[in-house]
């Protein structure tokens, strides 16, 4: 059956912006069979060809078609920089000029990619440089598939990426359509096919989308922690004045529910003389006793005008041997990339800042110097 291609279809579709369910909604809105998602998706993102007049099973016209309408868009990369240990981190420019950070960390056994879903943030973490810089928008679906898309095109199949975690510029539950979106073509088995428990995604407790997330996207949960009581977390993680703790770790048990081994990471930056002493270590094992959790202790990685420093290491080694000999699953994360800002909490991108924060911080700074 010959298709049957509307011609007023607006010019420039990113194709990228499609999950598979949209793809078939879109062919078939074009008079094309919706099989036809899973040949283009397979193109795209296992064969890796951004040339439609290389889809050699779609016919002549409907290549003409994409041609003349479509494209296969992700951020353009403007810098590259990779670090000592491995660590490549790619400067990523989006159509209104801002630009992005992504990181992609190789290991012996797997390659983490570690994804934006925002330009800037739009919370105000005291300790993380990205949230220093403001909040400029939203990225689309294309903008955050597209850094995996971007990045496995670069790296080759010789250095496969089998993790993301979405713990880039951003709070990804502040953008949820877009962040599930993208996230679902990464599982999808015609795109990436990465298992749900190798797509991370990082929340600082935004706790309505918490509860959505677990009902439309199951995939493995990390929340940022950094402070066992209200008073403190307020002051680190401000949306804790909004979703306190109580409510935070309500989220968290109905999360955990979807499987009987699925246990919630929570991070939890380490600032010397502020979070890390014994008594916050045994505070947290009361906190967390009724989430099945694993703890994930991250050295602070310290970026200019920052007020905190970094606990130390026996400090840092103190603290998960309380939590290891109450049984908690504990890891210190080993330090990324800090020889080019890529490291946890490092990264700025250029951020055209809609929220005026980085004047405010700015203002701050000069008050506190007279």
């Amino acid at each position: 059956m010959n298709s049957v291609i509307a011609p007023d279809k607006p010019k420039s579709i990113n194709l990228l912006d499609f999950d598979r369910k949209s793809l078939e909604a879109f062919f078939v809105e074009i008079g094309e069979k919706a099989f036809r998602a899973t040949q283009l998706m397979k193109w795209i993102y296992q064969e890796g060809v951004d040339d439609f007049d290389e889809m050699t099973n779609f016919s002549k016209s409907l290549r003409t078609y994409l041609k003349e309408h479509c494209t296969l868009s992700p951020p353009e990369v403007v810098v590259e920089q990779v670090a000592t240990d491995g660590t490549c981190k790619w400067v990523l420019q989006t159509a209104c000029g801002n630009r992005i950070e992504t990181v992609f960390i190789p290991e012996e056994s797997r390659g983490t990619l570690c994804v934006s879903s925002q330009i800037g943030c739009a919370l105000a973490c005291t300790f993380c440089s990205t949230a220093q810089q403001g909040f400029n928008r939203n990225l689309s679906t294309s903008e955050i598939v597209g850094q995996l898309y971007f990045a496995q095109k670069r790296l080759g199949l010789e250095n496969r990426i089998t993790n993301v975690v979405m713990m880039g510029m951003g709070e990804p539950l502040l953008n949820f359509d877009n962040v599930v979106r993208a996230m679902r073509l990464m599982m999808d088995d015609f795109a990436y096919g990465l298992s749900k428990r190798r797509v991370t995604i990082s929340t600082s407790g935004i706790v309505p989308a918490m509860y959505r997330l677990t009902q439309e996207c199951d995939v493995s949960v990390a929340v940022s922690l950094h402070a066992v009581n209200d008073q403190l977390r307020d002051e680190l993680v401000p949306i804790n004045k909004k979703y306190p703790l109580k409510e935070l770790l309500e989220a968290c048990r109905d999360n955990v529910k979807l499987a009987p081994r699925r246990r919630i990471t929570f991070e939890y930056v380490m600032l010397a003389g502020i979070n890390d002493s014994v008594e916050d270590a045994r505070a947290m094992i009361k906190l967390l006793k009724t989430v099945p959790s694993k703890i994930n202790l991250i050295p602070f990685n310290p970026f200019p005008n920052s007020r905190y420093e970094c606990s130390s290491a026996e400090v840092i080694d103190r603290f998960r041997a309380v939590l290891h000999n109450a049984g908690m699953v504990t890891t210190i994360r080993r330090t990324r990339g800090e020889d080019i800002d890529a490291a946890c909490g490092q990264l700025v991108g250029r951020v055209a800042d809609k929220t005026r924060r980085h004047l405010k911080l700015a203002m701050k700074g000069s008050e506190r110097a007279a």
